[in-house]
């Protein structure tokens, strides 16, 4: 199974080289399933893969001056903090055993991992429906519904693990006014930061595998150098929708393989 891993981790990184996006959401899926870590120090390990292989995907992108600075620093140094806070200090206090109503128990694993599934499942809805014609419109939101919006999205990547690309993206297209392009790019600088900030948070909370986390991280980097570069000659949209339906199945998956 970890040889299998080994080889999602390369699937991942293409999956973002073809997609600009999404195959993070996969990361939490490979390392507790796969790799048979706890759901907190998968997040934690999670957020170090998303960072390195965002920025990694961020630097294609800068080269192309699609990278609006700007909104990505203001929509995301509220989700910088929040989610600094949340992997530092909220994760790491979070009660084993929430709630027992009978012989159901809502345990931190369930919480945690079932959040993210809940998760996959609302990523899975904006990739199967398609944004690739979305259109910069003119902000409608105040400065402060943005931060505040940039802090919410902060704390669920802090307990989730993954990005928040797909909530970031429309964020930025209807609070800051970006065309797809643009919001694509500047999420990835925005994504890749705050997993990196996260994780600083967990460096203190726990030990960390460096080898191993490092060895997936390249991994995940050169699959999206194979993606960068098969994008040129595959039609993402399709992709993208198939990736969708992948992603709403096991989101589904982990909901019942978790509840049973």
């Amino acid at each position: 199974m970890e040889l299998v891993g080994y080889f999602a981790a390369v699937l991942i990184g293409i999956t973002l080289g073809l997609l600009g996006g999404g195959g993070s959401i996969l990361t939490i899926p490979l390392l507790v399933y796969l790799f048979h870590l706890d759901p907190v120090p998968a997040t934690a390990y999670s957020l170090f893969l998303v960072g390195t292989t965002s920025l990694a995907a961020f630097a294609s992108s800068q080269k192309r001056n699609l990278v609006n600075y700007r909104a990505g620093i203001l929509f995301g140094l509220p989700a910088m903090l929040a989610i600094f806070v949340t992997r530092h200090w909220i994760v790491h206090a979070l009660p084993e055993q929430f709630i027992t109503l009978g012989d159901f128990t809502l345990s931190k694993r369930l919480f945690l991992l079932g959040l993210f599934a809940m998760m996959m499942i609302v990523t899975s809805y904006s990739m199967i429906r398609g944004r690739d014609d979305a259109e910069a419109s003119e902000p409608h939101l105040s400065l402060i519904s943005m931060v505040a919006l940039g802090a919410a999205i902060g704390v669920l990547t802090g307990l989730v693990g993954a990005g928040g690309g797909f909530l970031i993206i429309p964020a930025l297209i209807f609070l800051a006014g970006l065309s797809m392009k643009a919001a694509t790019a500047t999420s990835l600088f925005v994504v890749g930061t705050n997993s990196l900030i996260g994780f600083i948070g967990d460096v203190f909370n726990m030990e960390i595998d460096w080898r191993f986390l490092i060895t997936l991280t390249v991994l995940a980097v050169v699959g999206i150098a194979i993606g960068n570069w098969l994008s040129a000659r595959i039609k993402g949209q399709h992709l993208r929708k198939a990736f969708g339906w992948v992603t709403l199945v096991m989101g589904f998956w982990i909901l019942i393989k978790e509840l049973t």
